[in-house]
């Protein structure tokens, strides 16, 4: 394997030296503290010189993440055996997908292979990786295959990596915001969770309520929130993967793996959602309107396949649009830099910044604190924001006729895409308040069991946080924390997927 190396990087001194055949040909190997290189032994360069860049190869140490003693043994032996050589066991990245390679290094010298194992295995445990992982499986998710995708795919690059996991599979809804406030985890370096975008919002909330409570902070008070103590690795195993797919780039359950492995990890921002005065979850991003009711009405349909249900629910919400007038206030990122245009304002108690109203009538409204990437959307439902840039990507679409509206959500799956809209306005905020009035319009006849979303005689409206339906009958009080949570995973810039687009549309 074949590896670049960085120019602000140096080798170090050398540890370890000796001669290995990779394939058929021996070459001069050597260790540091920080790579293993070698250089192949020809005739004109018998010494093996490493000054020589043709045929030298170089494997960081930052991208190995199990070293072993290569051996031969018979059908069914399970111990001993001649050995061969080692085995190097590296993550190989190719855009943003990582994936398993082996470096084989042969020589039949057992001395030899040990003393480079046992020095390779120091080197290796000092390197800020997870040790203990405490791992979150929904058994329901993708196609009630994520059970059989962590055991085949994810556990054997666990136990290659030395890593001791602990595992619970979920039982219901609420199991693991009960095992987490409720269970010691003071024995574990990080959390998996292996399932789709609302069993990792799920488990992202109740670590960050966790650390509330344990700093004895008033999970109520949504100002100034602590950080979640343990990291959160997510294995994609969803319908659509949002957060996955935003913190990897794409829905690859081996590149989440590896950068569990290897300890990648990135602070991630986080909204609080609060209502009268009272939290009720934290979480990425949330949608109001169309996106609301379109989860509202797949809910209702869960006994169709996901897909199916998905291209369902969108395809009939947008058959019986509608928008909804609604009291819009929120805080934006610069104030110092506002648009001409006049608007109402109002003083925020709590920080003593100007909130900027903007009452209306809306199809949709999102606000987004990671840019949503998807193989739908590669350009992210939000591409505007980023995940540690402190803010979310408030997106208001305002009333428009059906083909408009139609024409907004295409643009989605257009990666080059880069037009504006005058319906739909886009805003960095800090913070959000949104107060529907009611209902504009009424659905066609027939069409209301369906069109709605089964208000309440409270009048109480949908909302899609993170994938997860919420019924809410009053005002809804958004705020972006900065690096709330930390992710294991690489910032990245766009998904790394084919272009896929609702059969529907």
């Amino acid at each position: 394997m074949k590896t670049e190396k960085r120019e602000h990087e140096e080798p170090g001194s050398v540890l370890l030296r000796g001669i290995f055949k990779l394939g058929k040909i021996s070459h001069d190997v050597l260790l540091t503290s920080t790579s293993v290189s070698w250089t192949p032994i020809t005739p004109d360069n018998p010494t093996g010189e490493q000054g020589s860049e043709r045929g030298s190869h170089r494997v960081w140490l930052r991208d190995v993440f199990a070293v072993k003693v290569k051996r031969r043994r018979a059908a069914g032996q399970q111990t001993g055996g001649a050995v061969l050589g080692l085995c190097l066991f590296c993550s190989h990245r190719t855009g943003n997908t990582l994936q398993e390679v082996r470096t084989h290094l042969l020589n039949t010298s057992l001395s030899l292979c040990h003393t480079w194992v046992t020095q390779l295995t120091q080197l290796l445990t000092v390197l800020p990786r997870p040790k203990q992982l405490k791992v979150f499986i929904n058994p329901g998710s993708h196609k009630k295959q994520s059970v059989l995708i962590y055991r085949e795919h994810i556990a054997p690059l666990f136990r290659m990596a030395d890593i001791h996991t602990d595992i619970t599979i979920t039982e219901r809804k609420g199991h693991i915001l009960m095992v987490v406030k409720e269970c010691s985890l003071t024995q574990y370096d990080g959390v998996v969770c292996v399932g789709g975008d609302g069993t990792v919002a799920e488990l992202a909330h109740a670590l960050v309520l966790r650390a509330q409570l344990e700093s004895q902070r008033d999970p109520d008070c949504d100002l100034n929130p602590v950080q979640a103590t343990l990291p959160l690795g997510i294995i994609p195993a969803g319908s659509t993967d949002i957060i996955s797919c935003s913190v990897h780039g794409v829905r690859h359950p081996i590149t989440a793996a590896l950068h569990i492995i290897l300890g990648h990890l990135q602070q991630v921002d986080m909204c609080s959602f609060s209502s009268l005065g009272r939290l009720l979850t934290f979480g990425f991003s949330a949608m109001f309107g169309f996106g609301g009711r379109s989860l509202a009405l797949a809910e209702r349909n869960r006994w169709m396949p996901p897909s199916q249900r998905r291209d369902y629910a969108l395809a009939k919400t947008v058959a019986s649009l509608r928008p909804e007038e609604c009291h819009l206030s929120f805080l934006p990122v610069n104030q110092k830099h506002k648009s001409g245009k006049r608007r109402s304002k109002e003083q925020d108690a709590a920080t003593g910044l100007s909130w900027e109203t903007k009452p209306g009538v809306y199809l949709s409204i999102s606000i987004m604190s990671i840019p949503s990437l998807t193989p739908h959307a590669p350009r992210g439902l939000a591409p505007n924001t980023r995940l540690t840039n402190g803010s979310a990507e408030l997106i208001t679409v305002g009333n428009a006729s059906r083909s408009e509206f139609i024409r907004h959500l295409k643009r989605y799956s257009c990666p080059d895409e880069q037009s504006s809209l005058s319906f739909v306005e886009t805003r960095s905020v800090t913070a959000v308040k949104l107060r529907p009035y009611g209902l504009v319009g009424s659905p066609g006849k027939g069409e209301k069991e369906e069109a709605t979303s089964g208000d309440d005689s409270e009048g109480s409206f949908p909302w899609n946080i993170d994938g997860e339906l919420v019924e809410m009958a009053h005002e809804v009080v958004v705020r972006v924390h900065s690096r709330l949570i930390s992710l294991y995973g690489e910032d990245v810039e766009k998904v790394d997927s084919p272009v896929m687009s609702c059969s529907c549309i």
